[in-house]
């Protein structure tokens, strides 16, 4: 019920920010945009999931092109008492993954190339530990329907901003201007990626628990975590977007500019990697691999 919440609210702010692009444009464009606020909406619930992965040129993999990946995300979603989900290898060297889908029902876990060449057999099983934690929390929903409309708004603005830039003038019957259509494709944009902010930070807490209790072994996730934040700060993503950056275990944009880092959707690796070490140490809410072994 409060992810439900969260996701009727969401898309209620998204549907706001996008209509007040229309209002921005004149009166004669509220409806149009109305109109496409509700058609994205719809899309946002039902396709938010493959909008990210057409976005990041995800592709899926069988069994046979990935037994390892499989093996160990069907023992993991097994632990966690879901179907277990669809897998997906994105063609980046950044080291880096996600999760989405609307349920458990239509989970996906997808990680780039580069995760598999950098990290151990058991850091990966950690960071899908922490994937499936997502699906199990049912918190990728909301997240998946922010990255997808804020990807929509951000290309709308654009696209108004060009518009106007090349083809309106000051002197038009709506009031456009292109210095307004500039305006907004700036700060459209970041009003998205403020909603964001809202929602993403928490959660990967939550995951990082919860994916620990999974795999039995929070020092692996959080080793993994820690080569991750270097990783990333060393390989640009090749389609890292503001947009989906709080979709991955570890933003995509770490080695971005100090400006970007504002508006980052994560806390500190080094809170998270703190946090899971101090689970070690301590049992805390963590399973055992003797616990671990028992819950298969």
């Amino acid at each position: 019920m409060k992810n439900q919440i969260k996701t009727i609210l969401l898309l209620g702010v998204m549907s706001a920010i996008l209509v007040s692009i229309g209002g921005s444009l004149g009166p004669g464009y509220l409806v149009l945009f109305g109109v496409l606020a509700l058609a994205m909406n719809l899309g946002a619930y039902f396709m938010s999931d493959r909008i990210v992965l057409a976005v990041h040129r995800a592709a899926e993999v069988s069994p046979e092109e990935a037994p390892g990946l499989h093996r160990m995300v069907e023992e993991l979603s097994r632990r966690a008492e879901i179907p277990k989900p669809r897998v997906y290898v994105i063609p980046d060297a950044q080291p880096n993954a996600f999760a989405t889908g609307r349920n458990p029902e239509h989970g996906v876990v997808a990680v780039t190339e580069g995760i598999m060449q950098l990290l151990t057999e058991r850091e990966l099983r950690g960071v899908l530990a922490h994937e499936i934690a997502h699906i199990k929390n049912r918190d990728i929903l909301v997240s998946t329907i922010a990255a997808a409309f804020a990807s929509g708004i951000t290309w709308i603005a654009h696209a108004v901003s060009f518009a106007g830039l090349f083809g309106g003038s000051s002197d038009d019957e709506e009031g456009e201007s292109p210095l307004g259509g500039l305006a907004l494709a700036i700060v459209a944009p970041i009003a998205a990626t403020l909603v964001q902010l809202g929602i993403s930070r928490s959660r990967e807490y939550m995951a990082d628990e919860t994916g620990a209790q999974l795999c039995g072994d929070p020092e692996a996730l959080a080793s993994a975590l820690s080569k991750l934040e270097n990783g990333v700060a060393l390989i640009p993503a090749e389609s890292a977007r503001p947009a989906t950056a709080s979709l991955f275990i570890v933003s995509p944009l770490a080695g971005a500019s100090s400006v970007l880092k504002w508006f980052s959707t994560h806390p500190t690796t080094e809170e998270r990697v703190s946090r899971l070490l101090s689970m070690a140490a301590s049992g805390g809410r963590a399973a055992s691999p003797r616990r671990a072994s028992a819950l298969a």
